[in-house]
């Protein structure tokens, strides 16, 4: 089973730019392409939050004609860039989108890997949120399946990156959730996206991994005090690949075209 991933689309409104230089409809296009152009095609694809810049049903609607020539199944969370009320609203046609409760988290059942979507966004903040009722929500879900391969997928890192103004806003009920998941080993891997940069760490008796931005990144800096300078350094997406008896391997495949020289053996 191939799992692709894109995160931190950051769609604007027609015209709109993000800070001033960055065409994010046009990135994201060029991801969707790129994706188009696999071989094998990804047999589904996760979208992990930031979708859009502002939660405006203008913003989503670009988001949905922009992401229909996948012609692959979609699954969608919400990060601290999106709005929920919006978002149901954008995706109303998906059967995978919850009709009810206040948070949009959901299980995907008929897949070699089990999905679990975590909602973890607090309105009108930046940093995300595990609470009581969400950790009980995840820890009943994978309690129903435990020899099942299976794949968690969030907006929120839940550890500190190293990086003090994404750090600043650190995931509030972490190590909660970090209970939950080393009490269930079926957990392969938890995906995330919010810090626009790849990064991983084994965390909790599973392995998390961070997907970059289609669009712009966040420069690296590990002063303290650091200012969040956005970066123009190459916009990627991940690639999951499970294979039975090896495991879940994760690749970052960047976007674009670079000066390369291909040689054979």
């Amino acid at each position: 089973m191939l799992i692709a991933q894109i995160t931190d689309t950051h769609i604007t409104r027609a015209g709109g730019l993000i800070y001033g230089r960055v065409d994010t409809l046009a990135m994201l296009e060029a991801a969707v392409a790129h994706l188009g152009r696999l071989d094998p095609l990804p047999d589904v694809v996760l979208l992990t939050g930031d979708l859009v810049d502002s939660g405006h049903a203008e913003e989503y609607a670009r988001l949905r004609r922009a992401i229909e020539p996948l012609k692959r199944p979609v699954y969608a969370i919400p990060g601290n860039h999106d709005e929920r009320a919006a978002f149901r609203a954008a995706f109303a046609d998906q059967a995978w989108l919850p009709r009810g409760g206040e948070f949009l988290d959901y299980t995907v059942e008929d897949r070699p890997v089990r999905l679990v979507a975590l909602d973890t966004l607090i309105p009108g903040e930046v940093g995300g949120r595990m609470d009581a009722a969400r950790c009980a929500w995840l820890d009943a879900r994978l309690a129903e399946a435990p020899d099942r391969p299976t794949l968690v997928f969030m907006h929120h890192p839940p550890f500190t990156v190293g990086v003090e103004h994404l750090d600043r806003f650190a995931m509030d009920g972490a190590e909660a959730l970090g209970a939950v998941l080393a009490r269930h080993p079926q957990v392969e891997r938890a995906v995330c996206g919010h810090a626009h940069r790849a990064m991983a760490l084994r965390w909790h008796n599973t392995h998390v991994t961070v997907c970059p931005s289609t669009a712009h990144q966040f420069m690296l800096d590990f002063r303290p005090a650091s200012p969040p300078i956005f970066t123009l350094e190459p916009p990627g997406f991940q690639l999951h690949d499970w294979r039975p008896g090896v495991g879940l391997i994760t690749h970052t495949v960047n976007i674009g075209d670079f000066p390369a020289k291909s040689t054979r053996d």
